[in-house]
């Protein structure tokens, strides 16, 4: 209640911070999609790199279903929509295309790791989401020093 009322008071000392209050939330989530997208991406890349070497080990812990292709699948598509969604709604106000074209390189990693050079596939897939990491790393951070108007 105290809250509304700062605000209220805020607002009618200041209607032209309304916009300035309201970018913030958006700053705001924005940057909690960043570190998400960071998280989910960096998850992707370990579980690339290391698979290879405890691919044996995992029905021993009862996680043999890491090793299969949807939960590849769906690490990818997870990162995909967070990362899609997370740049599209931060692009508006830092206008820096960096972050989308280290996503979109980090993706084509991704994809050529899976269908055109298999050999190096343990190498191009955990490049591609440390890639990714790295698009949400220079989006969250761009974010952080734009103008907020």
């Amino acid at each position: 209640m105290q809250l509304n009322c700062v605000y209220i008071c805020w607002h009618n000392l200041n209607p032209e911070r309304t916009i300035h209050l309201n970018n913030m939330k958006h700053f705001i989530k924005s940057e909690k999609l960043d570190q998400l997208g960071i998280t989910a991406s960096l998850a992707c890349a370990v579980h690339c790199a290391v698979l290879p070497f405890v691919l044996t080990a995992l029905p021993l812990f009862g996680l043999s279903f890491l090793a299969h292709s949807w939960v590849e699948l769906v690490m990818i598509g997870l990162s995909l929509v967070i990362g899609a969604y997370s740049l599209s709604t931060s692009y508006p106000k830092h206008k820096k295309l960096l972050p989308v074209i280290v996503l979109v390189t980090g993706f084509g990693l991704i994809g050529t790791g899976h269908y055109f050079i298999e050999s190096i596939e343990a190498i191009l897939i955990p490049m591609g989401g440390f890639t990714i990491a790295g698009a949400h790393y220079i989006n969250w951070k761009y974010s952080r020093t734009c103008n907020h108007k």
